[in-house]
């Protein structure tokens, strides 16, 4: 009995210390002195099975005991003492960086190049006296068009490639789409206001039709409206040419050409002269050899549409015009390609 309990407490010491010396934090160290030297631990346990021994054995095995354990704890001060000192030099290491040294950069976000400029243009046209005002995405054929004066079978339906919403009235048609332009708020704003009227309108189109280096099927568009007693299409002209002096500078060219839309009359397009070439480049992707970018159609707003919103025609007239950020983004930046906006490439996206 005395011979099996010595050979217990000297292998229970060997392990103790052997596992000892792998521990590097003061968690596992406290795990370790609760499970050889605690009150319930595995020493504590031989320890108290002594009294089963006689008296001369009881000596003998208690001797060896107290020196296990007095050995345990000693071990157990040391190592405490070596992890205290191993975290403090980790510490003093710490204060040793130089903290005057510029921090690392954190990437931040910014607005799309798409964003910008429909700010840069709202605010040319809020400098000048407008409104900003936004509608839906999803209209009414009634709004987008008949409002529009442009009834149900008219030709002039086919220059909008529009995307139907699938939706069967209970006359068996479908009356609603994505929006084709942002012009028929001209028609929900007019409703609601009496004039003077003067609102630019920012929002994205839709149109189902191919892509290329100036056409996107999703877009956006900047629409404008003015009406009030006595306005001429010489507001109309100095108007536009006061937003391209604002957004590209007097040294930009502006061009004026008749052009139909069927909301207003009469109708002109809106061009400004070509940043990647002279007009002599016939494969210019841009302008492909006119020298020309149509950025807005324009016109005197329709004696009709201000009819139907029940506007004297007699007293008021005005002027709309619908422009693309996009392009004029092209202008100002010189890119190339309109598919680059909605390509999520960070490098394209990064340069702005």
């Amino acid at each position: 009995m005395t011979q099996s309990t010595v050979q217990s407490i000297e292998a229970l010491t060997q392990t103790a210390l052997d596992e000892l010396d792998s521990i590097d934090d003061a968690d596992s160290l406290e795990q370790w002195r609760v499970r050889f030297l605690g009150r319930r631990g595995e020493l504590t346990g031989i320890l108290r099975g002594l009294s089963q021994l006689d008296l001369e054995e009881r000596r003998q095995v208690g001797a060896l005991g107290n020196q296990a354990k007095s050995g345990l704890e000693e071990a157990l001060d040391r190592r405490s003492q070596e992890i205290s000192q191993a975290r403090l030099a980790q510490v003093a290491d710490l204060e040793r960086i130089d903290v005057t040294l510029p921090g690392r950069p954190v990437a931040t976000g910014r607005l799309h190049p798409t964003t910008q400029v429909v700010r840069e243009i709202t605010d040319a046209f809020v400098a000048m006296g407008f409104s900003i005002v936004e509608g839906p995405e999803v209209e009414w054929d009634h709004y987008n068009f008949e409002m529009l004066n442009i009834p149900q079978g008219h030709p002039a339906r086919d220059m909008w490639n529009t995307l139907w919403v699938d939706y069967v009235n209970e006359e068996g048609q479908r009356p609603m789409l994505l929006r084709t332009h942002t012009s028929p708020m001209q028609a929900r704003v007019m409703e609601q206001v009496q004039p003077p009227v003067r609102v630019v309108v920012p929002g994205k189109c839709y149109r189902y039709e191919a892509t290329d280096a100036t056409h996107e099927w999703h877009f956006y568009q900047v629409e404008g409206l003015a009406v009030d007693e006595g306005i001429t299409f010489a507001d109309l002209k100095g108007t536009l040419y006061e937003f391209a002096r604002r957004l590209f500078g007097s040294e930009r060219k502006v061009r004026f050409r008749c052009d139909y839309f069927p909301f207003v009359e009469p109708g002109v397009d809106m061009s400004i002269d070509c940043f990647a070439c002279d007009g002599s480049d016939n494969s210019c992707r841009i302008c492909r050899g006119s020298g020309w970018i149509e950025i807005m159609g324009a016109g005197m707003v329709h004696p009709q549409v201000l009819a139907g919103v029940g506007y004297d025609t007699e007293k008021y007239t005005g002027f709309a015009f619908g422009l693309g950020p996009e392009r004029i983004a092209m202008l100002k930046y010189g890119i190339d390609d309109i598919r680059h906006f909605y390509s999520n490439d960070l490098r394209f996206l990064r340069q702005f």
